[in-house]
């Protein structure tokens, strides 16, 4: 389950990425305001860590999936993936990290591919109630019934690029960046479906790794 707090962020997560996605060398749009698509979260089981995915465009460019996660503070050794910070009038300070680089992304993210986990709830307070937030999009693992994805404790190298490559002590990701179907994915698949893209789309995939 997500709780959604009714908050203000100064700066916005959208705002952060305007700044932050002209420089990386997969991105395939141009500079200008971030706009959100859809998105989807997942539980981090410890309840600790805020694990978002987001789909954005600026103007008509193409749609990027961007997976972020969100800490009480910085994640350890992972000055590469800090965006940057964000005041949030509820939480308080939260360090904003690209997830490719955040073990516990990974590791849910291996749970929705091969363990077909899916999504987490979105719930909003309100007057001191639990209301449900409707989801913006859908996703959905090709795993069988039954599959077990293996436990991830550490990342041992992350390739940027699109697909973006995770390999881990038990399991190997890849997360496309540009959402536009030139990329074909290998293994079991995640795949999303979202407003004005009814047909499924992959977004990740997952594969363990030999003798783990």
């Amino acid at each position: 389950m997500a709780l959604i707090h009714r908050a203000t962020l100064r700066p916005t997560k959208l705002e952060l990425l305007a700044t932050w996605l002209p420089g990386r060398d997969w991105y395939g749009g141009p500079a200008g305001e971030v706009e959100r698509v859809a998105g989807f979260r997942f539980d981090d089981p410890a309840g600790e860590v805020g694990i978002e995915t987001l789909l954005v465009r600026v103007g008509d460019g193409p749609v990027h999936q961007v997976p972020l996660t969100y800490r009480a503070a910085p994640l350890a050794g992972g000055e590469r993936w800090l965006l940057g910070t964000v005041e949030h009038s509820v939480l308080g300070r939260r360090w904003i990290h690209d997830a490719t680089g955040d073990p516990v992304y990974a590791a849910a993210l291996a749970s929705a591919i091969l363990a077909n986990t899916g999504q987490a709830e979105e719930f909003v307070q309100v007057d001191g109630r639990l209301e449900p937030r409707g989801l913006s999009m859908g996703i959905a693992g090709d795993a069988t019934g039954g599959t077990r994805a293996p436990a991830v404790g550490t990342i041992h190298r992350v390739d940027e690029g699109d697909p973006a490559l995770i390999v881990t002590d038990t399991v190997e990701l890849a997360v496309l960046r540009r959402l536009d179907g030139g990329t074909a994915l290998t293994g079991s698949v995640l795949t999303g479906t979202w407003p004005g893209q009814a047909a499924p789309a992959p977004l990740a995939s997952a594969a363990p790794r030999h003798g783990s």
